[in-house]
């Protein structure tokens, strides 16, 4: 029997509105292909046991990503992850924002995650349409796509489920 699960989803920071958001993207798999653990938690040792990785952050905090800061745990994994080989996985990213509060910055994590992709020469999969959203600027957009999902909890709870189920039958399709 193959205990092999196909999908890690890797989030961080915890008991907030990531780790709820992360839920919601855990639900919309078969449970039996798909581990949730924070990305703190995660152990290197299993990343072969993976076919997609999707990770799952907040911009706020990204300052302290772009300094890589050594207390940043997202900055943490991905030294850890550059000493794996091979990096035999495809990445999708989800990244909460704040349209209103932060309309400058919005879902700027999500260019964070895809910038140490494109370091590592990862294939990034589930690019979203910047349709519908309204925001002054952003570091997670190329063509009118950001790297991932972005999700506004704060102001636009209503759509969340709705684009987490539209995103995730996306990425479906790559396994």
């Amino acid at each position: 029997m193959n205990t092999m699960k196909k999908i890690a989803l890797l989030y961080w920071g915890t008991g907030g509105n990531v780790e709820r958001a992360s839920q919601k993207v855990y639900s919309m798999f078969d449970p039996e292909i798909i581990d949730m653990v924070d990305v703190v938690s995660f152990d290197m040792s299993t990343l072969s046991n993976y076919k997609l990785l999707i990770f799952g952050g907040s911009t706020i905090g990204a300052e302290n990503w772009i300094d890589a800061k050594a207390d940043n745990e997202w900055n943490r994994f991905f030294r850890k992850l550059e000493k794996q080989e091979p990096l035999d996985f495809i990445v999708a990213f989800f990244g909460l924002g704040d349209q209103v509060l932060y309309p400058d910055h919005f879902v700027d994590g999500l260019g964070v995650f895809q910038e140490e992709m494109d370091e590592l020469k990862v294939n990034v999969i589930g690019q979203w349409p910047v349709d519908g959203y309204k925001f002054t600027d952003s570091d997670g957009i190329k063509d009118n796509h950001f790297y991932g999902l972005a999700l506004d909890i704060d102001n636009e709870p209503v759509l969340t489920d709705q684009r987490i189920k539209g995103w995730t039958d996306l990425i479906k399709q790559y396994i």
